[in-house]
């Protein structure tokens, strides 16, 4: 494999679309833990611990039925996430599921963006 001259290019920032900022925020620094910096009327960052990120004005949503890439989490306990994300606020649109190599769900957050969580056990 040769290397590319953009060998640091891993993802370094995800943008989503959001209508409510104060109801994406608490749902994900309650389910995920994530922290956030606000930076006005039009946008809100956040880091997870590894990855930062962001929260722009829209009324849009990402979701898979649209073509938009989808986002999975990683736990040890995906049913005890799924509730956490339940009770935050998210909504289940994918029960949990199996697939070659684990089982996953996928959930909907306060702004309807969609995104799942997967586990390999």
């Amino acid at each position: 494999m040769s290397e590319s001259r953009f060998s640091e290019g891993g993802i370094d920032y995800i943008e989503l679309p959001a209508s409510d900022f104060d109801a994406v925020e608490a749902f994900y620094s309650r389910v995920f833990g994530w922290t956030f910096v606000d930076w006005g009327e039009d946008y809100r960052a956040f880091n997870d611990g590894r990855l930062d990120g962001g929260f722009f004005k829209s009324a849009l949503t990402s979701g898979q039925d649209d073509g938009a890439p989808l986002i999975i989490f990683r736990t040890a306990d995906l049913e005890s996430c799924a509730a956490a994300v339940v009770a935050a606020g998210g909504v289940i649109v994918k029960p949990v599921f199996a697939f070659p190599g684990g089982r996953r769900f996928h959930f909907t957050d306060p702004c309807g963006n969609e995104l799942a969580v997967w586990s390999d056990r």
